[in-house]
Order: structure tokens, then sequence, then C-alpha cells
């Protein structure tokens, strides 16, 4: 659960004008062609500071001030709204949302009937007008009481249709944004166009919403939210019925129309009966964030019944049934101060991102990342730029765009690397990702260690220090070579004794025998990890049949998109020397408990009917805290390995679509997460059991 945000603190009369006046700026920025100078989270600090200031000196507070206006009283729209269009009050944390509720059943007198909770989409509000069922008119919000016509923008938004399912006469509420995709997309047309980008999904949906001249099309997406009779005073038995539902069938038949509404998404609107299901529902949302495909910035909880609105009644700015928990800031403007180069273990060189400071989502961020050269070229991005910076719960940071209205002539190219930063040799620029033209050498020392890592090979005792003494003495180029290596050869280094010479050979011996999956994540291929190549494993059953497959082929297993297929097929190619070293070395090939026959039926895509269901078939799985018992043994990784031998899917984070999770001692926040989500949670001691003939 959130709680408020720290406020500007005014010291003056005259930090207190300049405060208001740039509030009013900001305001009229975005409401304009959506170029604020503030992130939300800084607009609002400015906001509560101001209104702390005016409530401490009420002498001193200015005509212009924002508090209290919708839009900050910026706009001033030219087509009044048949009933005023008006923002919500906002809470943070459960402590305040349970105030708020209190607050409302005294002004009713009575407890409220049926809670809604629904996610507040981080876009703009617009008024739909329909007649006869026809799309004849959009609306922005503006002061509230009168917006501006942005009909032009008619057959752009995708979930506002031209024509209802009936012919009806109705004003329809909703919000308007961008979605991940199509501010990706918006950012490239307006790249190609101009070369430069939008700042952020919602500023762009803002100057797209009122643009008129481009030469280019942004699609943007609609969600409704409420309807209403329209014109306000209609008689008609339809209208009378509208006044009188419930705000949760209001959206029902919303969405019957053909209207889009969030009914569909991982967040919908649900009726609660208690304030506790309420605070529930909060949690499931917000979890839920992350991975969500737009913004949300809140959620909206109000009264559900239309009598309750009814009594409720307005403030001269928001209703007094309905309030937005607002959630921790995910996107905030900073400062790009630098770029910094590094090579990977495989030999890509990837840049990252050096900030200045900055709080998100309850962490501080000075670091992000960049992708790559083309990513940055696209992006249009100087050093010293103001950047808008997201991140989502263990989302890693990254810069989306540089905000471009707020360049002051100082900022400078970013300079890319001639020569890789690590050993200094070419870079190979073909591909987007560039990369040291000397591979997996440039970093032999961390592609080795990562090749004998516990959760690959697992060869105790190889220290860094003793891959570096064999590269210098020539005895290896690559971890296959360690197979071949001969006791005289181990003997001849610095502070190797006969007894740790023989377990560095035996832990070599037993890393022959390690599965395919582990043997497939030590080669490293770019675009896999460790669950990935369990699933390529499990899925092939054989390195010879993963060697065979082509993009097709590969794109098959669960997680391989188009663009990742390819690169792992090339990747494969590369390695090829590398893998019939180590088939020469005998070390194993094979993922135990994929047998033949099931492997060729795979790589055809039919399943063995035969074969009886493993107990975690179409589950996903998370594991947390210690484990215990028959389990106390296992790193994660192997518990990993365990979940997909029994037939499941690991994975490392709690969402809606978890199955099960483990939970030992200390389980923590992700037992939290699962028990508010709903999701069934296991000991240790009945997850062995359940899985025991995979142990």
């Amino acid at each position: 659960m959130s709680e408020a945000p720290p406020i500007a603190l005014l010291a003056d009369e005259t930090a207190y004008a300049e405060a208001v006046q740039l509030a009013v700026d900001a305001c009229a920025a975005y409401y304009g062609d959506g170029a604020s100078p503030l992130d939300d989270d800084a607009y609002d600090r400015l906001v509560r500071g101001i209104a702390a200031y005016e409530r401490d000196h009420p002498e001193q507070v200015l005509a212009a001030s924002p508090t209290g206006k919708v839009a900050g009283g910026a706009v001033v729209g030219d087509v009044p709204h048949t009933v005023p269009m008006l923002s919500l009050d906002n809470v943070f944390g459960a402590e305040q949302l349970a105030d708020w509720a209190a607050s409302l059943e005294r002004r009713l007198g009575r407890p409220v009937a049926a809670w809604s909770v629904e996610p507040k989409l981080d876009g703009l509000a617009i008024s739909a007008r329909y007649r006869g069922g026809r799309l004849v008119q959009l609306v922005t919000r503006g002061d509230g009481t009168a917006g501006e016509d942005v009909s032009h923008a008619i057959g752009t938004i995708v979930g506002l249709p031209d024509r209802l399912a009936e012919p009806l006469t109705v004003e329809l509420r909703g919000e308007v944004m961008m979605t991940t995709a199509q501010f990706e997309q918006a950012c490239a047309k307006r790249m190609a166009h101009d070369g430069s980008t939008f700042a952020n999904p919602r500023s762009a949906a803002a100057g797209t919403l009122r643009a008129q001249d481009r030469p280019y099309v942004c699609e943007l997406t609609f969600f409704g939210y409420g309807a209403l009779p329209f014109p306000p005073d209609d008689a008609s038995a339809f209208a009378t019925r509208l006044r009188e539902l419930p705000h949760s069938q209001i959206m029902e038949w919303v969405a019957g129309q053909g209207v889009q509404t969030t009914a569909a998404t991982p967040v919908a609107g649900v009726v609660a009966d208690t304030l506790d299901q309420v605070r529930k529902r909060v949690e499931q949302i917000t979890a839920a964030r992350a991975q969500l495909p737009f913004g949300i910035d809140g959620i909206v909880v109000k009264a559900d019944s239309a009598a309750d609105q009814t009594q409720a009644g307005f403030s001269s700015r928001a209703p007094r049934w309905a309030v937005a928990y607002k959630l921790p800031a995910t996107e905030k403007i900073t400062k790009l101060l630098a770029v910094e180069w590094n090579t990977g273990r495989t030999g890509v060189i990837a840049p990252r991102a050096v900030l200045e400071p900055v709080e998100l989502d309850g962490s501080v961020v000075t670091y992000a990342t960049l992708h790559n050269v083309a990513d940055i070229t696209r992006r249009g991005l100087m050093l010293g730029d103001s950047v808008t910076v997201y991140k989502a719960g263990d989302v890693i940071p990254r810069v989306e765009a540089p905000v471009v209205h707020l360049r002051t002539g100082t900022e400078r190219p970013i300079d890319f690397p001639q020569v890789c930063p690590t050993c200094g040799d070419a870079i190979d620029t073909t591909q987007e990702r560039w990369r040291c033209v000397r591979g997996r050498a440039c970093r032999a020392i961390a592609s080795i260690g990562y090749a004998a890592g516990r959760d690959q090979l697992d060869i105790a005792g190889l220290a860094e220090t003793r891959i570096q003494q064999m590269l210098e003495a020539g005895l290896i180029s690559d971890f296959a070579d360690l197979f071949f290596l001969t006791r005289d050869q181990v003997l001849s280094l610095e502070r190797m004794g006969e007894v740790s010479t023989d377990n560095l050979l035996a832990a070599f011996e037993r890393a022959k025998s390690q599965p395919l999956s582990r043997v497939f994540c030590a080669l490293g291929v770019r675009g896999t990890g460790r669950s990935m190549s369990r699933r390529i494993a499990r899925h092939f059953g054989t390195m010879e049949a993963i060697r065979a497959a082509d993009a097709e082929a590969i794109q098959v297993v669960e997680g391989i998109g188009p663009e990742k297929a390819p690169v792992v097929v090339a990747e494969l190619a590369e390695l090829s020397d590398l893998i019939d070293k180590l088939v020469r070395a005998g070390v194993s090939m094979v993922e135990p408990g994929v047998t033949p026959a099931a492997v060729g039926e795979a790589a055809s895509g039919e399943e063995n009917h035969e074969a009886p269901a493993p107990p975690l078939a179409g589950m996903t799985v998370v594991v947390t805290g210690a484990m215990n018992g028959p389990l106390q043994e296992l790193s994660r990784n192997q518990m990993n390995e365990l979940i997909e031998r029994a037939g499941g899917k690991a994975s490392s984070s709690v969402s809606a679509k978890t199955s099960l999770l483990v939970a030992g001692e200390k389980a923590g926040s992700k037992r939290t997460k699962a028990e508010t989500l709903g999701v069934p949670v296991t000991s240790p001691e009945e997850f062995a059991a359940l899985v025991g003939a995979f142990l």
C-alpha cells in the first residue's frame, strides 16, 4: 500500500507565487500539446505544497492558484459539458482510504451499499457523444465546465466505435491514452518525421489528440468509465433507467455496446461489499501494474449505487462519492549525465545510462538500460538531456525518451565507442547489438567463469584467479578445454597441490554428467538464460536435435519469438566448434527424462497422449524462502529444474498467472502477494511429496 509522497515546501510568499506560476504554466503546456516541464509526480508534489501553504496563509491565496480547480484552471474550453467533468480527490495508503470511506458513510448516515474498484488509467478524460448510436462529437475535459472539440480524432481511437450496438443517444465518458505498443509506433513516426520523440505515453496522447495538421497519424486507445443521458434532462425510459443503474451495471452495458472497458484486462473493475475487499482488490491491481500494456497511476474507489452517489453529491471540483487511491510514480523526468560502455561475457557491447538520482517506485534509480546504439539513435538521446525514466515492480529501469522541449542548447552528442572498451580490439557493427570482434574471447574469464558457475556446470574450486592462470599459461581458450587438462598441467599452476589438483579434476569429471539444460546454459547463447535453457533442452532432448533445428523449429519453444529464434540459430552456428569439442570430451548432451520418442513428437509439434501427465503439468510455480526437509539442499536453480522436470514452469515473481507458491521460512512479500491474489500456497514438505517421483 502506498504512502503520501513528500510535498514541495514553500518558504515564503515569493516562493508560493513562483510555485503557482510554475503549476499554471505546466498545466497549460500539458493540456495544450503535452509538453509539460514537470512529470506527474513533480506536479502533484508542487500542488500539494501550494495547498499546504494556502492552508497556513489563507490571506495570501492567489486567484490563479491551481488548487480546487479542474486542470489547474489552466484550460478554458468552448464546448460546454452537459454535466461537469470533475477531477478526483486523492488518498495515499490504507489509512487515508479508510478515513475517506468513513467520512462518506457519515455523510450518508449509513454504510455504503457496495464499492466499485477500478484502475485509474493514465490518460486524458474525454466525452464521446452519440446520436442515434452514431459518434458525432468528442470533447476534452477542459476546465471541467467546458472542453475543446477534438472530433477530428474520430476514427483514430481504438476501442471507441463509430456506432454503438444500439441506436441510442447517450454520452460516454472515458480515458484516451497510448498503450506501450502505440507509444513505440508514435515515437518511430515522429523520429522519421522530425528526428525527435515523445517524452512519455501520456504527453504523446495529449499532443496527438489535439493535433490536426500532422503529416502522420498516431493511433490512440479508449477505455470507457461511465455513461449518462444526453442531453441530461432526457426523460426517455432509457435515460431514466441509466440514471438508476449502479455503476457496475452501467459498465456492463457500455461494454455490451462495443465500447472498450477494462473488463477484458487483468485489472477489470469489480464490486466489493466491504472495505477489506476493496483493499484486497487495490493490492491485486497494484501487483498487476508492471505487466500491463498500458499505464495506470492509481485505483478509483467509488460508491457503486446510484442512490449513494446522488445523496453524497459533489464538491466544487470532485465527486464526494469517489476517490483516487494514488500509486507510487513509475515514471519521472531526470538528467542523463553520462553513458558507460561495458562488454558482456558474450562480447556484446552494452551502454548504461548514468542518471541524476531519482526516486521511482519505492527505490532510488541512478542507472538505467539503454539497450544498444541503435536504440540511442532511434530515441535521439543526448548527454545533458532531461529524460523520462520508467521503472515498475522488478523491471530494470529504462530510459524512455528525451524531453525535447526542455533542451537548453547545452546538450552534447553521445560518443559511441570506436574500439572494444574492454580489450581495445575492433567492433562488429553489422547488427543492432554491437559486439567485440573477439566475441567470447574478449571476456574469456567471465565466459568461462559463468560456464563453471553453480547453476551451470557447477565446477567447484575453479576460481577466477585460477581461470586467469590457465589462460595466461595457454592451457585453455574456452571452457571446453577444461575437460582436456591433464593432471601434470593442473599441477604446474602456481599454488596447486596434489589434493587440490585431484579435487579440481574430479569436479571436471562430475561436470561432464550435468544435464543438457545446464550444458546449454553454460554456452551462454544470447537471448537465453537458465529458464530458457531448460525449456529448450526439454523440448528437443538432445544437443543434436537442437543443432538440427532451424529458426522455425526453435520458435516453437515457449518464450522464443520470431526475432529471437534466428539469433539463437546463429549463435549455435558460431558455437559449433565449442560444442564439437564438448562432445569429444564426453560431456553429456542429453536431457534426462526426455525420451527419443518424445523428442521427435516435440519437434513435430505433436504430443504423446499415452504418457501420464506429470503432477505440475500446465502450472506456473514460484519458490520463495528457505527450503527444508527433502528440499533443504537444493539451490534455487535446482528447485526450478525440479519444477520443470515435474511438468511445470518455474517463475521468479508472483502474479495473477501463478498457479502455486512454494513458501519456506521467511517467505516475505511474495507470500503476502500470493495470498492477496488468491494463489495457493504450499510448504516445502507438501511440495516434496507432490513431486517426489522427480526428486
